[in-house]
């Protein structure tokens, strides 16, 4: 292990070189291009570099880099023009007309003949919504066109979508990474290895991936959007990521001033960093900024509803686990009360539905009691359950693994790498797991997606392979309704069935949370948590 993170710690090292012979071999002060890379560690790795298959935080971030969509999210989630200028929505609210800037360019490939690039046309997102949602691809984000029933390019500038009935979200669905433009004929030249080798025409382009080691990119020379003065986006030269798979070596990093971000909470260092009340500690103040915000981020645990483990499928059991442990008290000592104790349900404070009302609250001898039914229904005299974390986590589930026993249930605790552990709960490999969801757009709507029926995972996000006839009524009878405080009640009832099931655990509401060291400027922070470098720079 520890020759593992010494290989990784010498990549590191290897890549801030890498990235600073593409604009150096000097060694004054007035050559040393260092203050235009900005360099973090992605201690959960990504899977991949297509758009279509971006169905993680961490996979969307460095997407968000590479690629544009139609339209996008700024800080506030508020709904922006991107490569379209403009957009025309029908009375009906089923027919959305897009019209597009003309001086958006494909990042550069000998593919693209003697310019090396071209410009992108209407055509370009008939190609791209079409392989999203083909059968053979098996994109995980050709659920955002369930509701499309066509789409064309009416010239090079104009694209026209069709749906099959209204539905007053769908322009949030658009700012999704899956829906990013992607040109057809790099996709035909690589095939499946279009994940390593991304075209697209976001502010950065490509440079070059090593898994699990390394990946850089470099500034889209031709990128299209400018500042509010006319000047050139992005401020950086390059963006150099690393992927050291634990949360503490990533934050000696950061200390070191090897990194210049550092995201999230862990145990290994929030005491370092913080006080008791989640304030920065002083002996950071001159080196460290610090900046938090809400965060559309349910954190849970789930469980895998077709599994063979008598306790897994009992409700008993799966309330149990709900009501024996004290969230607030879980909160203050293991996350220095950043962040709010989930008692409502899965959508979280912030979005229409949520409901403080429909959880859990900390009730021990309702736990105990539920446990003892269980033992007398099943003659199980000594239940116990395994639940599967990554190492960041281990401490939560610990947490829950120590009051649990005092109620009668033996949980056992099983640690896996993010990566792996991602993989295990898509292919229903783990009975009881950790996981989080974050709110792609500003509608409840994608957090109660995890439990319609039809998404059953691996093709969508259903977990839990949890199956129930009105939730799944519900669920499409919400897309035609436009008052938003009927789907808002629509939406509290979806997710109160889900409670009254207990196919999850909720534990707490997140906050965003990002360290920066004193030099970085631009970098901003938004509800989803998702990183934008367009606007950032490093003082010298």
């Amino acid at each position: 292990m520890i020759k593992r993170v010494w290989y990784q710690i010498i990549s590191y090292l290897s890549v801030s070189c890498l990235v600073l012979s593409f604009f150096s071999c000097g060694k004054s002060s007035e050559t040393n291009k260092d203050h235009l890379v900005f360099r973090y560690n992605e201690f959960a790795n990504i899977n991949t570099l297509d758009p279509a298959f971006s169905r993680t935080l961490q996979d969307n971030s460095v997407c968000n880099q590479l690629f544009n969509g139609l339209v996008q999210l700024d800080d506030k989630l508020n709904i922006l023009p991107c490569i379209a200028k403009r957009w025309v929505i029908s009375d009906d609210g089923k027919t959305y007309t897009f019209y597009l800037r003309n001086d958006v360019y494909f990042h550069k490939h000998k593919r693209f003949g003697k310019d090396s690039t071209r410009t992108v046309v209407a055509n370009d997102f008939t190609y791209s919504l079409n392989r999203l949602r083909d059968e053979k691809l098996a994109a995980p984000g050709s659920w955002v066109l369930n509701k499309v029933d066509d789409f064309k390019a009416v010239n090079d500038t104009v694209f026209k979508i069709s749906l099959k009935q209204p539905f007053p979200a769908f322009i949030g669905l658009l700012t999704m990474k899956y829906c990013s433009v992607v040109p057809k004929e790099i996709v035909d030249y690589y095939g499946t290895e279009f994940r390593a080798n991304p075209i697209g025409t976001g502010p950065f382009k490509f440079k070059r991936w090593e898994e699990n080691i390394k990946l850089v990119f470099r500034k889209n020379e031709n990128y299209f959007e400018t500042d509010k003065y006319g000047n050139s986006l992005p401020y950086l030269e390059a963006i150099a990521l690393t992927f050291l798979p634990d949360k503490q070596s990533e934050f000696l990093q950061f200390a070191q001033g090897n990194i210049d971000y550092l995201q999230g909470l862990d145990a290994s260092y929030k005491d370092e960093l913080l006080t008791a009340d989640g304030k920065l500690r002083d002996s950071y103040t001159n080196t460290v900024n610090m900046a938090t915000g809400p965060y559309l981020n349910s954190e849970y645990l789930g469980f895998y509803l077709d599994s063979e483990t008598p306790e897994i499928q009992s409700k008993l059991i799966r309330k149990a686990v709900n009501y024996g442990f004290d969230r607030k008290k879980m909160m203050i000592y293991l996350r220095n009360g950043i962040g709010n104790p989930a008692n409502g349900g899965f959508i979280p404070l912030g979005l229409s539905g949520y409901n403080k009302s429909i959880g859990f609250t900390y009730q021990p001898e309702k736990a105990k009691a539920l446990i003892n039914q269980f033992k007398e229904e099943s003659g199980i005299t000594n239940p116990e359950i395994t639940l599967v974390t990554s190492s960041n986590y281990l401490s939560f589930c610990e947490f829950i693994q120590r009051e649990l026993e005092k109620a009668g249930l033996k949980i056992n605790v099983d640690v896996m790498p993010e990566a792996t552990l991602r993989s295990a709960r898509t292919e229903g490999k783990v009975d009881m797991f950790r996981s989080s969801w974050v709110a792609d757009y500003m509608d409840a709507e994608n957090y109660l997606s995890i439990f319609y029926s039809e998404n059953f995972t691996p093709k969508g996000s259903n977990y839990f392979h949890f199956k129930n006839k009105t939730v799944d009524s519900l669920y499409n009878v919400a897309f035609n309704i436009s008052d938003i405080d009927k789907r808002k009640h629509l939406y509290t009832t979806i997710d109160s069935i889900a409670m009254e099931n207990a196919i999850m655990v909720p534990l707490f509401y997140d906050e965003v949370v990002r360290f920066t060291r004193k030099n970085v400027k631009g970098l901003g922070i938004n509800p989803i948590n998702m990183l934008d470098f367009r606007y950032v720079y490093k003082e010298q």
